[in-house]
């Protein structure tokens, strides 16, 4: 067709629109636009701006996510020092050799091992702590193309070593396949069997047959929010049923009508070789807070005609369990806030006559483990941990000596074998792997983890209180360079998360020494919603409650000017996930605390977060906006819900991979258009958009460089660091 004059003009007319907009956009990041969306909560409006962008795969939404994750790479490409951030962070993440995740069967020994300058771990065993290494499962050779990658998200050995179940997903999405690999050939068997995400797999002792959990198959009017719950544990057989349809379900909801199961995020069974029974578990959120506990024999376990025996609610408190023999050994809150461990028996399971084998004590008990000989206890006391070697009758009881002070993390057993195995590290101190022997009674480092070529003489840790609005004490853990000055002259990061129960122990983070080069300190707040000092610690900072969180964070930052480690220039937060929530205190309590906030993967428009998949398992720690006292609780915390027009904020940067299955990449959207639209400081909103990674899990080791190294940059620049700021 000729081109009329007309057609002419207009098209000559768009094409001058489009590079006007193009000029437009190298200045300043994309426009969202505005289209309210008001809802009311027992009285209460709120109006949402950008309801639309939670339809991810709107081509708008889409269009709009790559200009801004373009504009943020421009901006951050543009920043002097970038590149040579990236580079020696990648160096003190990347150079030295990582084995963790072990588990021991016999005297086979699996784990993760990723060498230096490698990118993702690998799978592998070795018989003996001597023995030679054996690589299992190569995750960088199963990716499809180079703009992808796979990783291992979990695994599973069979009690006799020969077997291992294992987990691979794309992209960071979690979407676990289940795999089974034959020690022997080195080769796969058939099983593929999808939907197994946060998969829990007991084997049998047969070693040929396990339980194994799996989420319902969506249908088209399968809601987001109800996609990935409800998992069912099913008992698959080596095989039969390679792809797991056909497989007799045990348990969960709906699999009995004699049986009723509470809703929740998943079902799964537990099983030790020493006993003939098995427990079953509702996992609200597949977490460590109190779940439901189900108890019968495994030769009774016949599909849906097994007698399941309920022993524990969610409001006993029970949040860990193991078998040993005919007995049930439990992790309990209910009545002592810094946990006990009972014991009662797997025939007659009653709680209200359990014994008490490990009463509540001074500290913390973090973690227990079940091997032949005893029961192995991890405790924490403030910062400092404790390792005990305490009697099933809980009569015995003695300390582990432990050679270094640090984080016990870990705690690895064979139920068949004496001793422990357990990870020791801490805030300067490498990992490493150690091995307690009953017979010797002494800890011995097994060599398997190699001392660190990036540890520093020169880097020091120690801990600190800042004073919250209520008086109350909130630690505060300080990484420095040896003799740092408290001149009021260091960028300081102030890290903090506070939810669930978790608590933020001391770990070794090679990467934080290339902000200590720059003359730079990083902060740890323990902030109530945590678990340093137990449940009542958790309760304190959940719920209405949160704002006990958000003030702890923001006086933990406060504590650090006023002893003058820093000032407000140079000061930024940082956390991830639900310390989305921490960040919006950040940036809103006050808004000129902090020069930048770094938002990851932040879990931040809380009235909205029940619609998405992974909503209704945080409802036990979050509260729900369909009842009143819920939706005050997360209209408090929502950081989305208290941005307000023409505040001066600071400058930000969210942060999102765009396959995240836990906070949906609508969070961080949502923000950074909102944040664009309000702040009247002048300071930079970015958004920064991995397209390859999810929640973090799974990412790889030139990810995360990648991404701390483009904070930081940003964090630098913004603070006036000189080597950091763009040539105009």
């Amino acid at each position: 067709m000729k081109p009329t004059q007309s057609f002419t003009a207009v098209t000559l007319a768009a094409v001058l629109l489009a590079a006007s907009a193009a000029a437009h956009a190298a200045d300043a990041p994309p426009v969202a636009p505005v289209r309210p969306v008001t809802d009311t909560y027992f009285g209460t409006p709120v109006v949402d701006n950008y309801r639309y962008m939670e339809n991810l795969k709107d081509p708008e939404v889409q269009s709009w996510m790559k200009a801004q994750a373009d504009y943020t790479r421009k901006v951050l490409d543009a920043i002097p020092g970038l590149a040579a951030l990236a580079q020696r962070i990648d160096a003190l993440t990347g150079n030295d050799l990582h084995r963790g995740d072990f588990r021991r069967r016999g005297e086979r020994i699996f784990y993760q091992v990723r060498e230096p300058g490698a990118n993702l771990p690998k799978l592998a065993y070795r018989d003996g702590v001597n023995g030679e290494e054996h690589i299992l499962v190569d995750p960088a050779k199963l990716a499809k193309d180079s703009a992808h990658h796979s990783a291992l998200d979990w695994y599973s050995p069979s009690w006799d070593g020969r077997y291992v179940a294992y987990g691979i997903s794309e992209g960071g999405s979690e979407n676990s396949v289940l795999h089974v690999i034959d020690t022997q050939s080195g080769s796969d068997t058939a099983e593929v069997i999808d939907r197994a995400g946060d998969d829990v797999v007991s084997w049998r002792n047969d070693n040929r047959s396990f339980f194994y959990l799996r989420y319902p198959k969506p249908g088209p009017d399968t809601p987001l929010a109800k996609s990935k719950y409800n998992a069912v544990t099913y008992l698959h057989v080596l095989g039969q049923n390679p792809n797991g349809e056909g497989d007799e379900a045990v348990f969960g909801r709906g699999v009995s009508a004699k049986l009723e199961v509470a809703e929740g995020q998943a079902t799964y069974v537990l099983l030790s070789p020493d006993s003939p029974y098995a427990v079953a578990v509702v996992n609200h959120n597949m977490d460590d807070n109190p779940n439901i506990f189900y108890v019968a024999r495994l030769d009774q376990i016949h599909g849906a005609d097994t007698p399941w025996q309920k022993f524990a609610e969610t409001a006993d408190g029970v949040t860990d369990v193991h078998l040993h023999g005919d007995r049930l050994y439990l992790l309990s809150e209910k009545g002592a806030s810094r946990f006990q461990i009972l014991s009662l028996p797997a025939a007659h399971p009653d709680l209200a006559h359990a014994d008490v084998v490990v009463p509540e004590g001074p500290n913390v008990i973090d973690a227990f483990v079940l091997a032949n000989d005893a029961m192995y206890v991890g405790e924490r006391a403030g910062a400092s941990f404790q390792l005990k070697r305490v009697s099933f009758d809980g009569k015995e009881s003695q300390d582990i000596a432990l050679p270094f002070g640090g984080t016990v993390a870990s705690l690895t057993t064979d139920p068949r074998e004496p001793g422990v195995m357990f990870n020791l590290q801490g805030w300067v101190k490498a990992p490493r792997e150690f091995t307690y022997d009953p017979k010797s009674n002494a800890a011995t480092d097994t060599g398997l983890i190699p001392p660190a070529k990036s540890e520093s003489a020169d880097v020091e840790a120690h801990d600190e209180f800042a004073i919250s609005y209520d008086g109350t004490r909130i630690p505060v853990s300080i990484i420095a360079q040896k003799g740092v000055k408290r001149d009021g002259s260091h960028p300081t990061v102030v890290f903090g998360y506070g939810s669930y129960g978790v608590s933020i122990d001391p770990a070794y983070r090679p990467a934080w020494q290339a902000w200590l080069a720059q003359g730079g300190i990083i902060a740890v707040s323990h902030m109530r919603g945590g678990g340093e000092y137990g449940d009542a610690w958790h309760r304190a900072g959940q719920k209405l409650w949160k704002i006990n969180t958000l003030l702890d964070f923001n006086a933990s930052a406060q504590y650090m000017i006023d002893q003058h480690y820093t000032q407000s220039k140079y000061l930024a937060a940082n956390s991830a996930s639900a310390g989305g929530f921490v960040m919006g205190g950040a940036m809103e309590i006050n808004p000129g605390l902090f020069r930048v906030v770094m938002d990851d993967v932040g879990l931040s428009d809380a009235l909205r977060f029940e619609t998405e998949p992974n909503g209704p398992p945080n409802v036990p720690e979050m509260g729900s906006s369909s009842d009143e006292a819920g939706f005050h609780a997360l209209y408090g915390m929502s950081a989305y819900t208290h941005i307000h027009d023409g505040t001066p904020y600071p400058a930000i940067i969210f942060t999102t991979g765009a396959n995240d299955p836990r906070v949906s990449s609508w969070h961080m959207l949502k923000m950074a258009a909102r944040m664009q639209a309000a702040t009247s400081s002048g300071r930079p909103v970015l958004l920064r958009i991995d397209y390859d990674a999810g929640h973090g899990f799974g990412s790889s080791v030139s990810q995360y460089a990648n991404l701390l190294a483009d904070e930081w940059a940003f964090a630098l620049w913004q603070m006036g660091e000189p080597g950091f700021q763009p040539k105009h």
